[in-house]
């Protein structure tokens, strides 16, 4: 089937030149963190690492998908951000940060630039 879109259409559909990326990011907590001790990490997380860099998060405690907090998609060097801030933690065993990735429609390819 054809896909014949204005651009108006496209835009509230986020595709073709309005594809938005964010990326996935799984966070593996040490096993002898207290309750306390994550809320501490997660309230440092979304103040430091998220709302520093104008980025959102939406998920969980241990799971989640980063996006930009506005319209529009997170950069590489967003995600590297994220990333070294994540690494000098003491409070995680390991994380993982996958690539960019349309946040819509995670199944499609990102557009080329």
């Amino acid at each position: 089937m054809a896909t014949n879109r204005s651009r108006r259409l496209r835009k509230k559909l986020c595709v073709d030149e309005f594809q938005e990326l964010g990326f996935e990011l799984n966070l593996n907590f040490k096993e002898d963190l207290t309750d306390e001790a994550v809320d501490d990490f997660l309230d440092q997380f979304l103040r430091d690492a998220m709302e520093a860099n104008g980025l959102g998060y939406v998920g969980g405690d241990d799971y989640g998908l980063v996006c930009l907090a506005k319209r529009g998609s997170v950069s590489e060097a967003q995600r590297a951000q994220v990333e070294a801030w994540l690494k000098g933690r003491s409070e995680l065993i390991d994380f993982s940060a996958s690539p960019l990735l349309d946040v819509w429609y995670p199944e499609n390819p990102i557009n080329p630039a």
